[in-house]
């Protein structure tokens, strides 16, 4: 999902695609017959008590394990030898991997492999960064052909996304590490690798238990901080970071509880039925709008819960505010204060998927400053994460839409607060309330307008639900694009009337 996000519009609010709890697959689909260990466990029982698939509740305990994993690493490991924790991390994000995929963790071992082999045979070069870039994507693109059905599947491509924009970010930043500090931003000297990475150091690096599956994003410069115990508010000492870990786990687990309840009511699977399109447009509208705020919380729970494990292992220590308290938000992936308050687009795109954000800022459309144009090099950005996310029409519309949205948006507060009769309305008190009632449906009514073929992936069924709708976002959108310039005129003075009026 996405478009303008971080640092400086770099494009994205990025959805890595998640499972829900749910399973509507009908029985015999190809992706019923998952390669995974441990089927005897009961697992699959337990899922169909609980009204879900094995497949997703193997990723709930994978992602509920690393808790286990962090508190070991706290206690046992905290300042011992790197490659102590190296192996522990290895160990511990391959059997992940085992867990949930079975032989096919052989995926991600092998570009992790190859990985390690471009960065020692061909250093510090264009070329080695080039030769990451396609190989990884290459990889990645492939598997999405050959596992690609008309659902959503967990299987090995969920977490090699997310591996994939490790390993090229690890290429580049190694490239960094080779040049002049001068010739390097503030940001690029503070990722940049100066040493040789190790096998067992990129392999520790690449399956870190609290992101391999669903991510955040991070550094190897972190990394090397976490192992040599140095992510923590205390030097010496472990990090204070059990209750801001406690406090992020609990509300992952309240936003996993909102989901699940939600979801007996609120599906995918509705969008695209008779009944669906048999009620009036208002209430499809009204569906579209609720629909698109539940179906992120599954992307919310997995998230919170992973930044806990990633606080309570020090990952997620980011220094200290002004008045000396620690700060735990360096593995952050969703701002929820603002995620459930903002009326705006780009305030969900500001509070959403924040350090992939981030890492397509730095990596991507700050690396095409050489372009001279900014259109571009967000037009760039955008399409790497359209076919980063998958082989699917629905991620080419739905990045594509939200991009629109985003500018046409500016374009009215820009048009609000330039235009004296407009932004004396808006600075009425007793209708600021209703104003913001007003801009939270529009706000969330376009944000699950943008998700439906984000969602549901194919032509036939997006386009389903966008008839029934009669392609409402799309005419308001579009309409408003070309004609905003012309109300603009019409509503701000110009500069010369306004020095005059002075």
């Amino acid at each position: 999902m996405g478009a303008e996000g971080a640092a400086s519009g770099a494009g994205a609010a990025v959805l890595v695609p998640l499972p829900g709890l749910r399973s509507d697959r009908p029985a015999g689909r190809p992706g019923e017959k998952m390669a995974v260990a441990g089927s005897g466990w009961g697992l699959a029982q337990l899922a169909k008590a609980l009204g879900s698939s094995e497949q997703a509740l193997r990723l709930i305990v994978s992602i509920l394990m690393g808790y286990p994993f962090a508190l070991f690493q706290r206690y046992f490991l905290f300042q011992k030898e790197a490659y102590l924790i190296h192996l522990y991390n290895v160990f511990t994000g391959l059997s992940i991997a085992y867990f949930n995929f079975g032989m096919q963790f052989f995926h991600s071992l092998l570009c992790v492999l190859i990985q390690f082999l471009i960065l020692r045979l061909m250093g510090r070069t264009i070329t080695a960064v080039f030769t990451t870039f396609f190989f990884q994507m290459t990889y990645l693109m492939a598997g999405y052909y050959f596992t690609a059905t008309e659902h959503y599947d967990i299987k090995w491509t969920m977490p090699h996304c997310v591996l994939t924009l490790k390993l090229i970010g690890l290429a580049i930043d190694y490239y960094d590490g080779g040049k002049d500090p001068e010739f390097l931003t503030p940001e690029q000297r503070r990722f940049a690798v100066r040493g040789v990475p190790t096998l067992l150091e990129v392999s520790g690096f690449s399956y870190f238990y609290g992101a391999f599956m669903v991510g955040p994003q991070f550094s190897m410069t972190d990394y090397q901080k976490l192992a040599r115990g140095e992510m923590t508010d205390v030097q010496g000492q472990r990090p204070n970071s059990f209750v801001p870990a406690l406090k992020r786990l609990s509300l992952g687990l309240l936003f996993l509880v909102t989901y699940t309840l939600s979801s007996l009511y609120i599906s995918d699977e509705y969008l695209i039925s008779d009944d669906y399109m048999e009620k009036p447009f208002w209430f499809r509208c009204g569906y579209i709008l609720v629909w698109g705020k539940i179906i992120l919380y599954k992307y919310v729970t997995c998230w919170l819960v992973t930044e806990g494990v990633c606080i309570l292992v020090g990952l997620g220590y980011n220094g200290k505010d002004q008045n000396g308290k620690p700060l735990w938000d360096a593995c952050a992936n969703t701002k929820v204060w603002l995620y459930e308050t903002t009326p705006l687009f780009t305030g969900t795109i500001a509070s959403f998927n924040i350090n992939t954000n981030a890492w397509v800022a730095r990596y991507i459309f700050k690396r095409l400053k050489f372009l001279g144009n900014k259109l571009l090099s967000q037009a760039l950005a955008l399409f790497f994460l359209a076919i980063w996310h998958g082989l699917h029409s629905g991620y080419l519309v739905c990045f594509q839409m939200e991009f629109l949205i985003v500018i046409v948006e500016r374009q009215v507060m820009n048009l609000v607060r330039d235009s004296p009769p407009l932004s004396t309305l808006a600075s009425i008190t007793a209708l600021q309330p209703i104003f913001y009632v007003l801009l939270q449906a529009n706000h969330w009514l376009f944000m699950g307008y943008s998700l439906v073929p984000f969602c549901l992936f194919t032509w036939d069924k997006w386009m389903k639900v966008y008839r029934s709708v009669y392609f409402f976002g799309h005419v308001l959108v579009f309409t408003l694009f070309l004609v905003l310039p012309y109300i603009r005129r019409l509503l701000v003075p110009r500069k010369e009337k306004l020095k005059k009026a002075e």
